[in-house]
């Protein structure tokens, strides 16, 4: 009886629930246990398992740059981040919020490796995530725009709960990069959250986007609701290198 239910199990895709249920029939005091709690000891373990499945899609669906967690930032640095932003920001609650989030800051500063913890973090809470770097994300749509999937790809990032886009602005837009991210932006505001690390500060995102008045629209959609936190200070990878040296 016991290998036809484990088969039953397996039958079934359950395989956590059925090698928990054969681990059982080897514990030494199984019959000191009710069948409520044996029971609710399978099922717990083939939630966490199916948790763990659904957070690894995510987090590989994220496109990460590094492993990146909000509890190993480092605060020791002297770049003027401060930790209370950092663990307000943590709850994702502005995600919850559909608010944006900007970190801005020289090069090597560490505006990546947050950007990236915050994701890691909203993945851990549930919310799907994908990151770009700004030609990256350019180059895709061109790509989607001439194999005739540039709608699906759009559809693709309404839905997604967190948009990552690295290295924002780094280089002036074209006319068709303004008006693609328009349409991105467009379909994300008030619905989704957007967080965007730049070298450059806000204030000359309007030169660099470009045209004025698809500059105005792009940054009424981004800014009006962003947590903003700018980096300053000198770049870590050059201290640690000098360090190094």
């Amino acid at each position: 009886m016991i290998n036809e239910t484990v088969d039953k199990l397996y039958g079934m895709r359950l395989k956590t629930m059925a090698n928990v249920f054969r681990e059982q029939m080897n514990y030494p005091n199984i019959n000191d246990l009710s069948f409520e709690e044996r029971f609710a000891m399978i099922v717990d373990r083939e939630w966490a398992a199916r948790e763990t499945k659904k957070l690894n899609r995510r987090l590989k669906g994220a496109r990460l740059k590094q492993k990146a967690t909000i509890e190993e930032i480092d605060y020791r640095y002297p770049r003027e981040l401060e930790k209370s932003i950092v663990l307000t920001l943590a709850t994702c609650n502005w995600i919850r919020s559909h608010q944006n989030v900007i970190i801005t800051g020289g090069t090597g500063i560490g505006k990546t490796y947050i950007g990236d913890a915050f994701a890691d973090k909203a993945c851990r809470e549930g919310f799907t995530a994908i990151r770009y770097r700004q030609g990256e994300l350019f180059e895709e749509l061109s790509t989607a725009r001439g194999d005739g999937s540039y709608s699906k790809l759009r559809g693709k990032l309404a839905k997604t709960d967190l948009l990552i886009v690295d290295d924002f602005v780094i280089t002036p837009m074209k006319e068709e990069e303004r008006r693609d991210f328009l349409d991105i932006m467009e379909d994300r505001h008030g619905i989704r959250s957007t967080l965007f690390t730049s070298q450059y500060p806000i204030a000359t995102w309007h030169s660099r986007i470009g045209d004025p008045t698809i500059a105005d629209a792009i940054l009424d959609r981004i800014v009006h609701n962003a947590h903003k936190i700018p980096l300053k200070g000198e770049s870590m990878r050059k201290m640690l290198f000098n360090l190094n040296d």
